[in-house]
């Protein structure tokens, strides 16, 4: 198999050096340049014919949003308009949104940026177990083991769902995750929802704390519904969406017939805390299976064990297909076990959801508001 190339930008020479050495020395990846800002990367883009690039935010000349937007808008549609892009942030406020922002612009991906975990040791190892799953996700290329399963690169055949065991029961509450590349997909779907939604809404995105406050607030200013960051123990009512804070899990919470959310910290499945498989379990238990789950692009197979679970309870699963996914790693999981009963491109979930829920709106309201959304979460 082909190494993976990669063109490295950063202002930063120990960054630059840490981010090469810890590359080099997988055998699948080879850095093939770097760049000291955004300006040079762009123009370096044909010579080195990357098949990814390490992107720093705050760098002189041109930033990594900059640079972002000037590969994404190339004229004529070069080869590398579309090269994976992985931003490197930081856990603070501002960095959050500058990523936010990155993402909004066309990166597929951001990692916590090495500097910031103190001795070089723990900058390399740091780059080790976040930035290189994710290079191999982007790229569709096999994974020896961690937190990732390996995307499929080629696209494969759709199972059909397996029997159900039970007549399927209207949904009561709509449950979604999704990770790599569902910021993104996650503007493109919930704008479309109508204020009106019949049901609660629940969400969990593989983010850090601090990203997922200010990804809700984005998408409160995108959406009819209304968006929160989840707080322990808030009544569950139609036309909310809680999104689960990063570092924790994300359940339903149950008081006679009043459903609450309800946070913990109780230890990472699939190697995340907040889990898909934690909300979709939970959500199945407190509204009796009538559940609608939605699983979005990702890397790894979180969410697989969950679905499975909604629909043995009675539910209905809808899960991305792989030709507009970034990763198919997730919904991929979701397909090849037979647990979608559907499995959509990206611009028709939002129809199926609304399609799937007890009260539909009439088809002509839903093409008025998807002609009405903003595009991609841009502001």
């Amino acid at each position: 198999m082909e190494q993976i190339r990669v063109m490295v930008v950063d202002d930063s020479v120990v960054v630059r050096k840490i981010v090469t050495d810890v590359l080099s020395e997988d055998p699948m990846i080879t850095v093939v340049g770097t760049a000291p800002n955004g300006r040079l990367a762009v123009a370096k883009l044909e010579q080195l014919k990357p098949d990814l690039v390490t992107m720093d935010i705050e760098m002189p000349e041109m930033n990594g949003i900059e640079a972002v937007r000037a590969i994404r808008s190339r004229a004529g549609g070069q080869t590398y308009s579309r090269v994976p892009i992985i931003m490197f942030s930081t856990l603070t406020e501002r960095g959050a949104s500058a990523t936010l922002d990155a993402l909004s612009a066309g990166a597929n991906e951001y990692v916590t940026k090495p500097a910031n975990v103190g001795s070089v040791a723990q900058s390399m190892e740091s780059v080790r177990q976040q930035l290189i799953p994710k290079i191999k996700a982007l790229t569709g290329r096999p994974q020896s083991s961690g937190p990732a399963a390996a995307p499929v690169a080629a696209p494969v055949a759709v199972r059909p769902p397996v029997a159900r065991t039970r007549a399927p029961k209207e949904p009561a509450v709509l449950v979604i995750g999704s990770s790599t590349g569902g910021p993104e997909a996650l503007t493109k779907v919930l704008p479309l929802l109508p204020a009106s939604l019949p049901v609660p809404v629940l969400l969990v995105q593989h983010m850090p704390p601090v990203f997922t406050r200010q990804f809700a607030q984005r998408l409160d200013r995108l959406c009819p519904l209304t968006v929160v960051e989840a707080t322990d123990g808030t009544p569950l009512v139609p036309g909310t969406v809680h999104i689960a804070p990063g570092d924790f899990h994300l359940t339903v919470g149950t008081s006679g017939a009043n459903k609450r959310t309800a946070l913990n910290q109780a230890p990472p499945e699939n190697f995340c805390r907040p889990a898909v498989d934690v909300l979709f379990r939970s959500a199945v238990a407190a509204f009796d299976g009538a559940v609608l789950g939605v699983v979005l692009t990702g890397m790894g197979s979180d969410g697989r064990i969950g679905a499975g679970q909604i629909r043995d309870a009675g539910g209905t699963v809808v899960a991305q297909d792989q030709a507009t996914s970034v990763v198919w790693g997730m919904p991929g999981a979701v397909t090849q076990a037979g647990f979608a009963d559907e499995v959509l491109p990206l611009g028709r979930i939002a129809e199926a959801i609304v399609r799937l829920l007890p009260t539909p709106r009439p088809a002509a309201s839903f093409a008025a508001a998807r002609a009405a959304a903003p595009m991609g979460g841009r502001r």
